[in-house]
């Protein structure tokens, strides 16, 4: 079929579109959404194949740590064949399954790179690409992940073995005979350690501090599954407590220190396997590395320890490389916005996704999209940003990056029924800023002199390091 010179135009110009950067969970949760909303966008992936971090980012033999109910879209639920934690492929088929059942894909154009992304004249927002292409939207959600950007810790000495990220890891066989030293006490660690003591010659994990191993069912329900919306915090703290110790006992029990902080004042690890194996003594704890010399890694208690392989199980980097200095907004593991997504001073720009839940992702996307679409459509009606609104509603800029699900999802619910109001309060702040306008910034060309000029100057690349290493 052939199109008309109308409809090429139109496929051609992209400035009535908004662009979602990323097909994973999360964007494909979005594109959904807008989808349904009839609100025109594109949606693109650096990747060669949708599903984000359930593409390129997980091991051969990992499953979820929150349970298939909770990390199910709402509005499509996981096969009734697949078990309370699915595994990696049972997810990314899933994801597929998602994008064909909503017809997705039609909109997602893969393999595309994004070097660039400024505000310019209008309100409007120019994309650059890899390719060097360029297009004009009028606005960008990025979806673009937290898992991707590698944080390595930095050693005194050298090592003669092998380093690599968790990111790296992939199957088993990297793993088998080796002497694995796995750092890093979090979800990724202590798979990998697991994993390590089963096909490893040995495994020794590196921890800080011990973290609160959290089983990841009790009495054949998954532990996610046994919080409930309406357990405030402190019940929810107390229930898991209960579980942990029922299931483990207590640390010093594996040898271990307690823990120097509240369960859930950090992300939670879910994991039954690694006291398992420290009590069948295939793991054994230690604590921080102090130096690498050869073959041999040193601890902060003085012993050393021989090995092949260290796998750096130490999280990751947020970041936003394409954006320009004006933009950036994180400050370590949070940005810096109203709402979790809303700048104050440039509209049409969503950070969406940055955060760590308690839980399953899919059933809070789709508590929170449909909301978010609402918000989308009243900035279209308002000239100030949505973020300068919530601003003037009182709320404040987010102080951590963990969020409970459950106080989330009372929130969203409450956005709902206020919403009204907030509409009023929106045309309001408006009207007080009549003139405002997005302030348009450099392009990349002139970012790029001024970088390299810097550099030249200063003979010092210390900060550009992180966005060097973490391009989308």
């Amino acid at each position: 079929m052939k199109l008309n010179h109308d409809e090429i135009q139109e496929n051609l110009d992209t400035r009535h579109k908004h662009l979602i950067l990323g097909a994973g969970f999360v964007g494909l949760g979005m594109a959904q959404a807008l989808k349904q909303a009839d609100i025109p966008y594109d949606q693109i992936d650096a990747s060669d194949q949708i599903g984000g971090n359930w593409y390129h980012g997980v091991y051969q033999t990992a499953h979820i740590i929150s349970s298939r109910k909770i990390t199910q879209f709402s509005n499509f639920p996981m096969p009734d064949h697949y078990p309370d934690f699915p595994s990696a492929k049972n997810m990314l088929d899933y994801l597929h399954n998602f994008a064909e059942h909503f017809d997705l894909r039609p909109h997602i154009e893969l393999n595309r790179k994004v070097t660039y992304v400024r505000p310019i004249e209008n309100n409007l927002w120019e994309v650059t690409f890899a390719n060097e292409e360029q297009r004009i939207y009028k606005g960008v959600l990025l979806c673009n992940g937290h898992h991707w950007c590698k944080r390595f810790p930095e050693f005194e000495g050298t090592f003669n073995g092998e380093i690599i990220h968790s990111k790296d890891y992939k199957r088993p066989e990297q793993l088998k005979g080796k002497r694995v030293l796995v750092i890093g006490s979090g979800n990724s660690g202590c798979d990998v350690a697991a994993e390590s003591a089963r096909v490893g010659a040995k495994c020794m994990m590196s921890m800080r501090q011990s973290p609160w191993f959290i089983p990841k069912s009790f009495a054949g329900v998954p532990v996610v599954d046994l919080i409930k919306w309406w357990m405030p915090e402190w019940l929810q703290r107390l229930i898991i407590y209960s579980i942990i110790r029922l299931t483990f006992g207590t640390h010093q029990s594996y040898g271990l220190p307690e823990p120097k902080y509240r369960i859930f004042d950090r992300h939670p690890t879910l994991n039954n396997e690694v006291p398992y194996y420290i009590k069948h003594g295939r793991i054994t704890p230690k604590p921080a590395v102090r130096r690498l010399n050869g073959w041999e890694v040193e601890f902060e208690d003085g012993s050393t320890e021989e090995f092949d392989l260290i796998v750096c199980a130490t999280g990751f980097h947020l970041a936003y490389p394409f954006l320009p200095p004006e933009l950036q907004r994180v400050e370590g593991s949070l940005v810096k916005c109203y709402g979790q997504v809303f700048l104050e001073d440039y509209k049409g720009l969503y950070y969406i996704g940055w955060g760590q839940v308690r839980g399953g992702v899919g059933s809070l996307i789709s508590a929170f999209a449909p909301v978010f679409v609402r918000y989308l459509q009243l900035q279209e009606k308002i000239n100030v940003p949505l973020g300068l609104v919530l601003k003037e509603l009182g709320q404040k800029l987010p102080k951590t990056h963990l969020f409970d699900p459950h106080q989330m999802f009372l929130e969203l619910k409450l956005n709902d029924v206020f919403f009204d109001f907030l509409v009023k309060k929106a045309h309001r702040v408006d009207a007080q800023h009549s003139q405002f306008s997005n302030e348009p910034l450099a392009p990349l060309s002139s970012v790029q002199e001024t970088d390299s000029a810097k550099e030249v100057a200063s003979g010092d690349d210390n900060k550009l390091k992180v966005s060097a290493g973490c391009r989308v």
